[in-house]
């Protein structure tokens, strides 16, 4: 035990000034999954969560909309496609004169979803099969938002594929490739055949 009483975890310290603050992760995961239960309780009809299904995630989702700050154009804006003006110059932004709505991000919305689909399983409101933020529906939902958002502001999305029969150690900088599928973003976790 240390001098405030507490028993001492692995190594010496404290166990509970660990416990005692959760992480960032951790706290925006339960006010993201407060902010669905609430949803939920004033949904017209009210819901329950296991009667949730993805159809109500993706309601969710385009309610969240409304507070979104991403200026997604529209194809007959005369915007559409143009590449995005650094937010830092917003003022001198001609697009900002624009009538088109504004979207929550689409990288906004994948993190969200990853965060309510760990609070779905750890609430153990049901199994992972039954878990709605994880259905097909949900992925190409966040899919189609992810390709129209890239569409309207000209930088088309390509995912990062890695080449076939590259060596461990083919990567630059001596890097082994999958530490460098890591960085690149492709969390397929190795060199399965027929790759991401």
């Amino acid at each position: 035990m240390d001098s405030s009483g507490a028993a001492a975890g692995p190594g010496g310290a404290s166990s509970s000034s660990s416990s005692s603050r959760p992480s960032r992760y951790e706290s925006q995961k339960r006010r993201d999954w407060n902010t669905f239960l609430q949803y939920l309780r004033n949904h017209k009809p009210p819901l329950v969560l296991s009667r949730c299904s993805a159809a109500h995630v993706i309601e969710f989702l385009r309610h969240l909309d409304q507070y979104g700050k991403t200026k997604v154009h529209v194809p007959r804006c005369p915007f559409y496609g143009a590449a995005a003006v650094d937010a830092g110059n917003l003022a001198m932004d001609p697009t900002s004169t624009c009538g088109c709505p504004l979207r929550q991000a689409w990288g906004s919305l994948d993190a969200l979803v990853g965060r309510l689909r760990a609070a779905y399983e750890e609430s153990g409101s049901g199994t992972a099969d039954t878990n709605p933020f994880a259905a097909r529906a949900v992925r190409i939902y966040l899919r189609d938002v992810r390709d129209a958002q890239a569409k309207a502001r000209g930088i088309p999305y390509h995912k990062k594929r890695r080449r076939k029969g590259a060596a461990a150690t083919d990567a630059p900088g001596g890097e082994s490739a999958s530490s460098s599928a890591a960085i690149s973003g492709d969390s397929s976790g190795g060199s399965a055949p027929g790759g991401s």
